[in-house]
């Protein structure tokens, strides 16, 4: 008699959805831990990160992507836009993610793509902790019409409902396949990018209006011993005007954001941090396809 219990099932699960829906929220709660920065502003996810869930006969890569944009107006939107569409292309399952609280329009471009994918598809409702029964169930009426064939799934991932089961409807639908990645591998994202996506989401809780969105952090040394991890790091920005800003009088906002950083990164990972930050001006660098390119933005054919 066959052995099931070896089997191993395998797949790409990608989320899409409007800014803030808590695609990044969700993929942290099924990981158990913070993998992916979250904050309340627009654009916090800028690139595709993979988040690879593993369990004994399942390995789920969870595909993280740019919130929709719905009127792009730089290069930078352009490259995010593209990464959302890549989702379409290697997709074995896709949810689309929307927040229930606060509902947006999805373009009719990825509603109708979704309409005639060869792949499973989810509707999933995030923060329903937040809204009536009355409005999910006419979210519930309106979605069954717009993609009739899509399964619909009620979560709030921030408070970890219905998390679980999503997670048990998805496993059916994963192909019997060897794992895509080690099975102790959780991203495929380097250790220098998990650093600047830390320090880049304390710029965006620290600072306000176009300073944020104006930086970009490139780690150029990261060097590790037994006790600990030595760190130089660029904080780049369009316009000396934003540089100020964020070095702050006498040094106190680049001091406190430091700080900030060194904290949430001495536990993930679990060792002293020493973190030297460099602010520099790189004017218009959003719609500048090299400068993008080499700020780790590649193009996506």
């Amino acid at each position: 008699m066959e052995n099931t219990s070896i089997k191993h099932y395998c797949g790409f699960v990608n989320i899409i959805g409007c800014p803030n829906a808590g695609k990044s929220t969700l993929i942290n709660a099924i990981m158990g831990f913070k993998l992916n920065i979250v904050t309340p502003k627009a654009q916090t996810t800028r690139q595709r990160i993979l988040a690879i869930y593993n369990e004994p006969n399942y390995q789920i890569i969870f595909s993280d992507t740019p919130g929709i944009i719905q009127k792009p107006s730089y290069e930078l939107h352009q490259k995010m836009i593209k990464y959302i569409d890549q989702t379409f292309e290697d997709a074995d399952i896709m949810l689309l993610l929307i927040d229930a609280h606060k509902p947006c329009d999805i373009p009719t471009e990825y509603i109708e793509r979704l309409k005639v994918c060869d792949f499973p598809v989810f509707v999933v409702f995030n923060k329903i902790d937040l809204v009536s029964e009355e409005k999910i169930k006419q979210l519930e009426n309106e979605w069954r019409i717009i993609l009739p064939k899509a399964t619909i799934k009620k979560i709030s991932a921030l408070k970890h409902i219905g998390v679980k089961e999503l997670l048990e409807d998805i496993k059916p639908l994963l192909k019997e396949s060897p794992p895509f990645y080690e099975k102790d591998d959780i991203t495929d994202k380097t250790e220098r990018f998990i650093v600047s996506e830390v320090i880049r989401e304390k710029i965006l809780l620290l600072y306000n209006e176009e300073v944020p969105y104006a930086a970009e952090v490139i780690v150029n040394s990261f060097k590790e011993d037994d006790k600990i991890i030595r760190i130089q790091a660029d904080i780049i920005v369009e316009r000396e005007t934003q540089k100020m800003i964020i070095i702050g009088e006498k040094g106190k906002s680049i001091k406190q954001l430091g700080i900030a950083a060194r904290k949430e990164l001495e536990a993930f990972f679990k060792k002293q941090i020493y973190l030297e930050l460099f602010v520099k001006v790189e004017k218009n660098w959003r719609n500048n396809k090299v400068k993008l390119n080499r700020f780790g933005y590649k193009d996506v054919d």
